[in-house]
């Protein structure tokens, strides 16, 4: 499986159907995503931020147009490589930055760091380090809503390796058995930590997978932030109408190599180079400027809002307490033995 043609110029017809000001907001959100990780590797770099780090960098267009399709109310549950998911989502960047250093006044009180962000107030339920780890715990917070009668609908992120696990069979037959409220969204980006998809699936159409339980499954351009909203959006209308589970798609690749660690051994710069001709920042931001919606002042004016807001992010972690020792045990359970 190959880069799309790089002349594409994915959801030009859709730029009709939304004023200027929307899609100037989802371009300042994947910029905002971006940069931030951006920002992650340097400081990483640096010894500021310790543990594993993954980061999206390319896949920014699935985080913001499936968010988009979402409500406040909705249930979200993602993978080690979040911090897109959680932004979009709406947790501010001071609280995931702060995550990241390891600080009290990380939205997991430091206790996380890039793999594990939660969020209850924004219903974020993970970053989970486990391959296909989140699956079962989408399933029981969909199961949980239709208990409660509560019209929740609960997204699942999970990337293409997570399909070889067996959880994931289980987790899609189960909620297909029970038509729980369940949007399936498989971040394909071609490579499970260093396996290429060819090399661990009899079967590189994750959609068509879905046939085997009965679910509708679809593929998307995982590189354009419009498509992959309007696809999100059908997706998320019918499962909260009461039509079951879905299964989601999206085709699209990271730039960066799977952590910081690799040592990306495992695929050619002249691969990455194609993909970065359809980064999906360029292509909406190249849609918006035929259509006359941006310019280069426009521009300038979104990256400097984003600098400033991932400045403060910054400094808000560096300025942020420790946890205290005595509170190192708290919330821990340790159950007692005779």
């Amino acid at each position: 499986m190959s880069a799309p043609e790089a002349t594409h110029r994915p959801g030009q017809a859709l730029l009709s159907g939304l004023p200027r000001e929307a899609l100037l907001e989802r371009l300042r959100e994947m910029l905002r995503i971006r940069r931030f990780e951006e920002r992650c590797a340097e400081l990483y770099t640096q010894g500021k931020i310790h543990g594993f780090l993954h980061l999206c960098i390319g896949e920014e267009a699935v985080a913001v147009g499936a968010m988009r399709a979402l409500r406040p109310e909705d249930n979200v549950v993602s993978t080690y490589r979040e911090h897109g998911h959680a932004l979009a989502r709406g947790i501010s960047a001071a609280a995931v930055m702060a995550e990241m250093f390891g600080k009290a006044n990380g939205c997991s009180r430091g206790r996380g760091g890039s793999m594990h962000l939660f969020d209850a107030q924004h219903r974020f339920f993970g970053g989970h380090a486990i391959v296909g780890g989140g699956l079962p715990i989408a399933v029981g917070l969909a199961l949980a809503a239709r208990m409660r009668q509560e019209a929740r609908v609960t997204c699942c992120f999970f990337g293409d390796g997570a399909v070889a696990e067996g959880v994931f069979h289980e987790s899609l037959n189960l909620a297909a058995l029970w038509r729980l409220p369940v949007l399936f969204l498989c971040e394909n980006n071609l490579y499970a930590m260093g396996t290429h998809i060819t090399r661990h699936q009899s079967q590189i159409d994750i959609a068509r997978k879905a046939a085997a339980y009965g679910l509708p499954g679809q593929a998307v351009d995982g590189m354009a932030v419009l498509e992959v909203e309007e696809a999100a959006r059908a997706a998320v209308a019918a499962v909260r109408a009461g039509e079951g589970p879905r299964l989601l798609e999206a085709r699209t690749y990271r730039f960066r190599a799977h952590s910081m660690y690799d040592p990306e051994l495992y695929r050619s710069r002249e691969e990455v180079a194609q993909w970065k001709q359809r980064d999906p920042i360029d292509l909406l931001a190249g849609a918006l400027r035929q259509a006359d919606l941006l310019d280069d002042a426009a521009l300038a004016q979104l990256e400097g809002e984003v600098a400033a807001e991932i400045d403060l992010a910054v400094a808000a972690a560096e300025a942020g307490p420790w946890e205290p020792v005595q509170d190192l045990l708290k919330d821990v359970h340790s159950p007692r033995f005779a």
